[in-house]
């Protein structure tokens, strides 16, 4: 059971950087983007922000469009992947305007120029917008093709100096073996980065681990599905899997 927070107890983590699928908006339903999921998920950020944590966003676009599938059918990779960064734009507002229904205060910048509809990417204007209490979307992903939103969430962590990725899944965390097909299998509460390789555990794709990896940034996985979870993430609660940590701990 996550312990209990204490009142009046300052963030363990004073800026984040939170990785979101796309796949997240869609809840339980078959729409890209579910107006009462994206609302529950705005309400969680909101209020984080109001703990004065300084919070980044990025968020993927598979509930629209994916480069790698567009690929396998036979869409050129690097188009297809233009494609998937705009998908992620798209979330990027839609996730600003359920913010501002919780009356936090958002931003979407991107990789890719399109002043019209958002700022460019600006390292020290983020920052700035981070201060101020906005909370800040990347959206576009890295505004290159080949590479991931888990690695466009890794350089923008580390862009803003972030405390910590925090990668929100269906999963509560990293398991000794896949929790679906091993029942026994158990959760870290915190593991290592040479007992992730060891092991061959797949916390992020290899690009976006070894960017972590090579700057000691770590990686917080817990699950989105548990409501309130975000809140106990950024406080330190026991809850998901820390990776990088100084030596590893089953739960």
């Amino acid at each position: 059971m996550p312990e209990t927070t204490e009142p009046n107890r300052s963030p363990r983590y004073p800026r984040i950087l939170l990785k979101l699928s796309g796949e997240a908006l869609m809840g339980e339903t078959t729409s890209a983007i579910d107006r009462g999921t994206i609302d529950s998920i705005a309400a969680q950020i909101a209020e984080i922000s109001r703990l004065g944590v300084q919070t980044g966003i990025v968020i993927g676009g598979g509930n629209i469009f994916r480069g790698v599938s567009g690929a396998s059918q036979g869409i050129d990779r690097a188009g297809g992947d233009a494609m998937g960064m705009l998908a992620t734009v798209i979330n990027s507002l839609a996730l600003q305007d359920a913010l501002r229904r919780q009356g936090a205060e958002a931003r979407v910048m991107t990789s890719i120029a399109m002043q019209d509809v958002a700022e460019p990417f600006d390292r020290q204007r983020a920052v700035r917008h981070l201060e101020k209490g906005r909370i800040v979307i990347f959206g576009g992903g890295t505004g290159s093709p080949y590479f991931t939103t888990d690695t466009a969430a890794c350089l923008r962590a580390l862009q803003i100096k972030a405390d910590v990725v925090m990668k929100a899944t269906k999963v509560d965390g990293v398991y000794t073996d896949d929790p679906m097909k091993v029942p026994t299998a158990q959760r870290f509460a915190a593991i290592d980065v040479s007992e992730v390789l060891t092991r061959g555990l797949k916390v992020m794709d290899a690009a976006a681990f070894s960017l972590c990896r090579d700057n000691g940034l770590k990686i917080l996985v817990f699950s989105m599905n548990t409501p309130g979870n975000i809140r106990r993430a950024v406080m330190g609660e026991d809850i998901g899997t820390l990776v990088g940590a100084t030596e590893t701990k089953l739960a």
